[in-house]
């Protein structure tokens, strides 16, 4: 045990290190989102269809899937400290180049680079938390990190439809690359990888409890080794299909769906993306601290699953609105992916503790390859059904375009359902430690 004076320094330089990380996933998920809000800019500025703007905007998603299983090699290799200060600073500069592209093809670069760089946050973050919190708080600390993460996200749906009354979206874009340098610069700074580097016992000895044994063999085995954990890849098709199929949603269609099918303006469709974020990080936040009270995993994931299914179907076959109907649409289904957040705690405990980040880093796929593919294809649907209609240059669809769309997402909803259906149960505790 710490003494009180130590204790509370403790305390302040766990909260200041995850602090910074969590700014740092803010602007993860800023950078995601803010295409949905800008989708008429881009179509305008770069002569798009809605299948190569679902490209433009994948194109993060693209480059997150391959890099998530490297990033949990790195998270548990360098450190939070090393991976997540390169990634913002790669972040940083993507988006200065996205902001400042003349043409598609500098865009999509630049969208690359962004994807690139955040790539590796989420994940550092995450086993940041794994050494800085027990293990009994993770599903909450877990949700808690969702919720101010999805800040981020809400940030980039109506207050930044707000800013575009006064700012153009290049503007924006630098801006944000210039925050992510400052984050990465103090990342570097102040984050340190482990209590101990920070000249504190681990928490597992403030605790009392016997330390986690570190691997003793090459980082390729512990990752082959998890990659051949049939018990952890269940949650990579829950994220798969629930968060991949919003993400692609929020992040892109759900501001030019209320605008064509029912003429808001984008300042007041942007207001319906924002439910679905704020309904997401309640969701978030909600289902990780729940998933801790109750004792389990799989009952907080499958609902959550058979949530989500519902709400697609909802809001592609029932009457509904602007107003009362559209807006609790859409928050049920942020609401219903916030689920996700239990599948990492649920992937952690079927592995040794020092492979939790390639753990988080697999199922974390799932949920970018679902959104990397859901994007586009759901422009691709909705140019299947395309009149030619044309507003200042940018394409407008009909229901029936959105509708397919809202049905394929339907279907990768159901995908995660069966996923749910395979998750093994933990009574939150590392089966790798149990007696």
């Amino acid at each position: 045990m710490l003494a009180p004076d130590e204790y509370r320094r403790f305390q302040r330089v766990r909260w200041s290190i995850y602090a910074l990380l969590v700014l740092s996933y803010m602007m993860v998920y800023f950078h995601r989102m803010a295409p949905g809000v800008v989708a008429s800019d881009l179509m305008q500025a770069f002569g798009t269809s809605g299948a190569a703007l679902g490209s433009l905007a994948a194109m993060y998603y693209y480059v997150y899937t391959v890099m998530q299983i490297p990033s949990g090699v790195l998270a548990d290799t360098l450190g939070p400290r090393v991976s997540v200060t390169v990634g913002a600073l790669i972040a940083g500069a993507g988006s200065i180049v996205f902001g400042l592209a003349p043409d598609f093809a500098t865009a999509s670069t630049g969208r690359f680079l962004v994807g690139l760089g955040v790539s590796v946050v989420f994940v550092g973050l995450m086993r940041s938390n794994t050494v800085w919190f027990s293990e009994r708080r993770y599903g909450l600390v877990s949700g808690l990190t969702l919720f101010l993460g999805n800040v981020g996200s809400i940030l980039a749906a109506g207050p930044l439809a707000a800013v575009l009354l006064w700012f153009s979206w290049r503007s924006v874009f630098v801006a944000a690359g210039v925050l992510s340098i400052a984050l990465a610069l103090a990342t570097y700074l102040f984050v340190r990888n482990r209590p101990e580097e920070a000249g504190f016992p681990s928490v597992r000895a403030m605790a009392g409890e016997a330390e986690h044994a570190a691997s003793a063999r090459h980082w390729w085995h512990d990752l082959k080794a998890v990659l051949l954990n049939a018990r952890v890849w269940p949650g990579f098709w829950v994220n798969f299909g629930v968060t991949g199929s919003l993400f692609a949603f929020a992040g892109l269609w759900g501001v030019p769906l209320m605008r064509d099918v029912h003429g808001l303006s984008r300042t007041d469709a942007s207001l319906y993306t924002t439910a679905a974020l704020a309904g997401f990080a309640v969701g978030a936040f909600a289902m990780g601290a729940f998933s801790d009270r109750l004792g389990r995993r799989r009952p907080v994931v499958l609902g959550a699953g058979l949530l989500s299914c519902a709400s697609w179907l909802a809001m592609g076959f029932l009457p509904w609105g602007p107003g009362l109907s559209g807006l609790a649409l859409y928050a049920v289904l942020g609401l219903s992916a916030g689920g996700f957040v239990v599948t990492y705690a649920a992937a952690k405990e079927w592995v040794p503790p020092a492979n939790a980040g390639m753990a988080i880093a697999l199922v974390n796929t799932g949920l970018f390859l679902g959104a990397a593919i859901m994007q586009p294809l759901f422009g691709w649907v909705a140019d299947l059904s395309w009149d030619g209609t044309l507003v200042d240059g940018v394409r407008r669809y009909g229901w029936a375009g959105y509708r397919n769309g809202l049905a394929v997402s339907a279907g990768f909803a159901a995908l995660a359902v069966v996923g749910a259906l395979r998750l093994r149960e933990t009574h939150c505790r590392n089966q790798t430690l149990a007696a």
